[in-house]
């Protein structure tokens, strides 16, 4: 299925939490001189304009980013994140782009680093060559690619490490059994990789078993974070998501730990939101 734009869902909470994990994770891999790779198998369109047609339709960032972007003391964790934020708008008086996961990994990684990005949707993947040009040069490989397939091709990568995000839309419930099947073949692969799967949490079968077969894979360490803005509905609809990191850095317990208060705090409903983490091996 080629319909789904994350265009109109940019910079909500999902967001929020996808890539504040993430910016932990590249920070932490930074720390070390030696070279790594990243790996994006649904990378998008890598920068969003916050006041375009697709994303003011329904306006998620106001309940995501928004909420954040103009706070003072919040956690390490988070601002580490809002400052890359900030560095996609600067000169902007307000909050205007709001960028996707390749930015952030272009952004914060040296000239020794590789980035391996995927996107198969047509506009979405020429969005992406035309907002990467100027930032990545050599650096960066854009295929106009199913990203399941390739990260299985590129799998382990010549540097011995690597940082790899796995995040379809979900739309298709197929996804769900990709991702699991996907994660197990890349860990038997490359058992010292970074994996981090983001989902949503619907009211479907298929989201609420992901974790617990994430769990059943080969992982020797693995950490799951969750961030529910609201109860589960009757009906359909997303009322969080989450995150599944293997063999995440040590210091992304404590960091989280810290954090969520805040995030429940300031982007959750005070009566039914909630947030969660657990992990194994850390």
């Amino acid at each position: 299925m080629l319909s789904y734009r994350h265009a109109f869902h940019a910079g909500n909470h999902a967001d929020v939490l996808k890539h504040s994990v993430l910016v932990a994770i590249l920070d932490y891999y930074l720390k070390k001189d030696k070279p790594f790779w990243y790996v994006d198998t649904h990378s998008g369109a890598g920068m969003y304009k916050l006041d375009s047609k697709f994303a003011a339709k329904n306006a998620e960032f106001k309940t995501g980013i928004s909420k954040l972007y103009h706070k003072d003391g919040l956690p390490q964790f988070l601002e580490m994140f809002i400052a890359q934020v900030k560095a996609a708008n600067t000169g902007k008086r307000s909050l205007t782009y709001y960028p996707g996961s390749p930015w952030f990994a272009a952004k914060m990684l040296r000239p020794s680093d590789k980035l391996r990005l995927h996107e198969l949707h047509p506009t979405d993947s020429q969005l992406l060559q035309d907002n990467m040009k100027s930032m990545v040069r050599k650096r960066a490989h854009v295929d106009k690619s199913d990203g399941f397939s390739g990260l299985k091709a590129i799998m382990p990568p010549p540097t011995k490490r690597s940082v790899v995000l796995i995040d379809p839309p979900f739309e298709d419930k197929s996804d769900y059994k990709t991702v699991v099947n996907t994660l197990k073949e890349s860990v038997k692969r490359f058992s010292s990789g970074t994996f981090a799967i983001w989902y949503p949490q619907l009211s479907s079968k298929e989201s609420k078993d992901l974790p617990e077969k994430l769990k059943r894979t080969d992982a020797k360490s693995w950490l799951h974070v969750t961030l529910s803005i609201k109860g589960e509905p009757k009906g359909k609809g997303m009322y969080g998501s989450g995150m599944f990191v293997v063999n995440p850095p040590y210091l992304l317990v404590q960091q989280l730990e810290e954090a969520l208060p805040v995030m429940k705090a300031m982007l959750c409903d005070p009566l039914s939101g909630s947030v969660s983490l657990e992990h194994k091996g850390i």
